[in-house]
This record gives C-alpha cells, sequence and structure tokens, in this order.
C-alpha cells in the first residue's frame, strides 16, 4: 500500500463521451495536490473543446453546451495542468479512463506524460471485494460513513476531492 508522502495529484475529468478514441474530449478538470498527506491547492476549469457534449455524457455530469460558451480552449489550460502535475503521482478513480483522456490531450499539444498513477478502484477491489459494485460513490459510503453534503458528485473538483478522502482513508487503514 501506497504511503501518503511526497507530491500526489488527485484528479478526474468530466468528458463529452466515452473514450478519445471515439471522438470523445475533456470538457471539465478537477484536482487537488496532496503533500505530505495535506491538501495544498486545487485545480479546476471548465474546457470549451468545440465539441458537442452528447446527451447520455451530460446525463451524467450535468454539464451543457451553453455551459461551455466562452471558457478556456484546452490550448489554454491543459499546459498549466500539465506543470501542476509535474513530479507528482497521479491518483484517479477508475484510472485507466482518466488517464486516457490526459495522455489524449496532452499528446495532442505534445507534452509528454510519464507520471505514475494509483488507482483507487483498483484499490477498493482488492481491499473490499465484498461490495455490491466499486463506483466512487459506493467505495466513499463504505469508508466514510455518509458524502460529504458538500461534494457534488460527477463534477470533476468534487470528485477529484472525493476521491482523494477515499485513497488518504484507505492508505491509513
Amino acid at each position: 500500500m501506497p504511503k501518503i508522502s511526497n507530491r500526489y495529484v488527485v484528479f478526474d475529468v468530466e468528458t463529452t463521451g466515452f473514450g478519445p478514441q471515439r471522438g470523445a474530449r475533456v470538457i471539465e478538470i478537477g484536482a487537488v495536490l496532496i503533500e505530505n498527506g495535506k491538501l495544498i491547492s486545487e485545480f479546476h476549469n471548465l474546457i470549451n473543446c468545440g465539441k458537442v457534449v452528447s446527451r447520455q455524457a451530460q446525463k451524467v455530469h450535468g454539464i451543457s453546451d451553453r455551459m461551455l460558451f466562452g471558457q478556456p480552449v484546452p490550448e489554454d489550460i491543459f499546459p498549466d495542468f500539465h506543470k501542476y502535475i509535474s513530479e507528482s503521482t497521479l491518483v484517479a478513480h477508475n484510472a485507466a479512463f482518466d488517464i486516457s483522456f490526459l495522455r489524449y490531450e496532452f499528446s495532442r499539444l505534445g507534452l509528454g506524460m510519464n507520471n505514475g498513477y494509483l488507482c483507487t478502484m483498483k484499490m477498493s477491489r482488492r481491499r473490499f471485494p465484498m461490495l455490491p459494485n466499486h463506483k466512487l460513490e459506493t467505495v466513499a459510503k463504505h469508508i466514510l460513513g455518509n458524502l460529504p453534503p458538500e461534494i457534488h458528485r460527477h463534477r470533476a473538483l468534487d470528485d477529484a476531492k472525493l476521491t482523494a478522502m477515499v485513497w488518504m482513508e484507505m492508505v491509513k487503514r
């Protein structure tokens, strides 16, 4: 089990659809920086990628095309996020999904990505095989008892914060 030390960025993305290989793009990114077990800073942006948000994706996160109007474009956000995560281990729930989008967006801009990463979903499957599923909300309720009232699910920053809470509790146990 990894220790809480050094520098970790717990992050989440919301997207126009269900995979960059299908043409989907990132429309929201949220992250928290944790150093030595303490939350140091947050990173959050809506992103106007110029693609229509699918109805199916909008039902999940509630982000509409109208909400993205006037927001920064990927070229304005991802270089900053690339700097934000430098020298950090990344943490995400269902990391393969989020990492695939990050790699895609970074590669479009000629930015490399060699961060190691941890997946709280995989950790949960090993630690809590008895759970009915390993969705973030299910795991959070199991570990934390209740969801914090200030957390609004399926928005990137709040999901990143919730993932950070879950991850830090799993590491403590």
